[in-house]
């Protein structure tokens, strides 16, 4: 009996489906712990990215904050957390948070510096107060990188939720963690495809909400630019051109 056999018996039983322990429950859950905890890493990051990017300071700052996030180990902060505030929702939302933070805060600086100079100089000479720059010509222009950026921390940290489990509470990493605690490998084959197939749906409904809010010019505009600097090298952290994608 295969993988796949094993994991659509369990997910075809009524059974499952029903109860503390049923799919709903669990996916609702793990929906959010991670819902939450990109609410509040947008709302941290992307002011922050913004104004730094608005007003051509601070670059630097936001990528040592970039890397520095990015290089805490999940896992670890959790534990520190444990230790610092107990067992509880507050230390699997942190770690959360600081995967959410990174990408949120890169894209929002460089999306907003890559808006022509030309494009911020006309608003300027028309009257337009640094506020109105930011929010009618630069965010509006910047929307592409800057969705691009909350749509890749929003597939980390749905991909990532299952370690609430590991602090004892619930999500889909429920199944992971109680299977392995059992060794019934079923059950956490079960676990990791449902958190698979909801990264993958959550991809794919930031990308519907991209081209639903997003003009044709500027998606087409954003995805050459994605393009290219693929194309050239490996996005990176290290400098302050470098956007996540």
């Amino acid at each position: 009996m295969n993988f796949l056999t094993l994991v659509w018996q369990w997910l075809t039983d009524a059974g499952n489906w029903t109860g503390e322990n049923g799919v709903p429950t669990r996916l609702t859950e793990h929906l959010t712990y991670s819902g939450t905890a990109l609410v509040v890493a947008a709302a941290v990051a992307l002011p922050v990215g913004l104004l730094t990017g608005h007003f051509r300071r601070g670059g630097f700052l936001v990528v040592c904050i970039g890397n520095a996030a990015r290089a805490l180990p999940t896992i670890g902060l959790l534990t520190l957390m444990v230790f610092l505030v107990g067992l509880g929702a507050v230390a699997p939302l942190t770690a959360l948070v600081a995967i959410a933070i990174p990408p949120i805060l890169v894209n929002a600086y460089e999306a907003i510096r890559q808006v022509p100079a030309d494009v911020v100089d006309a608003a300027r000479n028309v009257g337009m107060t640094p506020r109105q720059v930011l929010f009618r010509v630069e965010v509006p222009a910047a929307l592409p990188l800057i969705l691009i950026g909350i749509r890749g921390a929003a597939v980390q940290v749905v991909a990532t939720a299952t370690i609430a489990a590991y602090v004892g509470m619930g999500g889909l990493g429920r199944y992971i963690f109680d299977g392995l605690a059992t060794r019934d490998y079923q059950i956490v084959a079960v676990g990791a495809v449902l958190a698979a197939l909801c990264a993958v749906l959550v991809e794919g409904a930031f990308v519907a909400l991209e081209r639903f809010v997003v003009s044709p010019g500027l998606l087409q505009r954003s995805s050459r630019f994605t393009f290219h600097r693929a194309a050239r090298q490996p996005v990176r952290l290290s400098t302050p051109e470098g956007a996540l994608s």
